[in-house]
């Protein structure tokens, strides 16, 4: 057979795949029939027990995608400054006073280590640093450290306003109860909440402002369900008892996850601390071999590469045993 009707049968074969996937495959995996039921539901309008009016659901769910993806995208417009990660981190300073403290923080580490080294160019490096790595880190940390006291406090703070409004509540007063009453940082977020409706924002304007101080999906979930119902009605209670599962199940979920990757954890723990500890065991029994590290430009180099690595391991690992919810 040659090579010519080689080509030929195979394009062949490949037509009639094709129209086989495309004209029979469909029915076959019942694509058909599913869009035939999606037809029905888009069309089919719902009336009332009593006859009043028909109503499109098809047509409200939409408004309600609309509405949480006006919501979303509001959210994701607004960029996280300095500021803004001052206040999620608790920290009650303006920025000016944080650049001052970090600018002085990091002149403090750069005379200690001149002091110690005597070489300008290191003791400038470690200054700038410690004076722009340094405070950032920290706050990183401390967002992160108030960010898991917010969520394992924020549930019993939604029950709260469930049980609230079951019992005839009006909400903006369950919002001044878990103002007085939560645990921080809770309480102060709720505070913000409360102050900005004292000032004429509605409830649904104030709740809007709770994701850029506390930048998590749970935050987020809540201002959603909040806007929606301020927006379109509807049960608040069943809206916020839905949201509180929602929330609690994503608190099992983050506990299992941590569980489930605390061996990994202990081991890149392990892994990155070896080095150091086995440079502090050669140290103490032969100080000699490992001083030419220090004392020479070879060692110099070397310990260079070895930071470059070991950082780079070190983020690798990182980015290994981090999971986002």
């Amino acid at each position: 057979m040659s090579a010519q009707s080689i080509i030929v049968i195979s394009l062949m074969m490949l037509a009639v795949g094709g129209l086989f996937y495309a004209f029979a495959y469909p029915y076959l995996s019942g694509q058909v029939a599913a869009e035939k039921r999606q037809a029905q539901f888009k069309q089919g309008k719902t009336k009332r027990a009593d006859g009043e009016r028909v109503v499109d659901q098809n047509k409200r769910r939409q408004q309600i995608i609309e509405s949480v993806k006006d919501i979303e995208g509001a959210s994701k417009k607004k960029t996280a400054t300095l500021q803004a990660r001052l206040v999620q981190a608790g920290i009650p300073i303006d920025m000016r006073k944080f650049i001052l403290l970090s600018a002085a923080l990091g002149l403090l580490i750069a005379l200690g280590v001149f002091a110690v080294n005597g070489n300008l160019l290191v003791a400038l490096g470690a200054g700038i640093g410690g004076g722009v790595g340094l405070p950032r880190w920290i706050v990183a940390f401390l967002i992160k450290r108030r960010l898991s006291k917010f969520l394992a406090e924020f549930p019993t703070a939604v029950d709260i306003i469930i049980r609230g409004v079951k019992a005839g509540l009006p909400l903006g007063q369950c919002l001044q109860i878990i103002a007085s009453e939560a645990a921080e940082p809770v309480r102060s977020e709720f505070r913000r909440i409360v102050e900005a409706q004292s000032i004429g924002l509605s409830v649904g304007e104030a709740v809007e402002r709770l994701p850029e101080s506390m930048p998590v999906a749970e935050a987020s979930f809540f201002s959603i369900v909040i806007n929606l119902q301020q927006k379109s009605g509807g049960n608040l209670a069943e809206a916020l008892g839905n949201l509180s599962r929602v929330l609690r199940d994503r608190k099992k979920m983050r506990l299992k996850v941590n569980a489930m990757s605390a061996e990994a954890k202990a081991s890149a723990v392990i892994i990155g601390a070896l080095p150091f500890v086995v440079g502090g065991l050669v140290y103490f029994s032969a100080p000699d071999y490992l001083m030419l590290l220090f004392t020479t430009g070879t060692g110099h180099i070397v310990l260079g590469v070895s930071a470059c690595w070991m950082a780079l391991g070190t983020f690798i690992m990182k980015r290994m045993i981090s999971f986002d919810f």
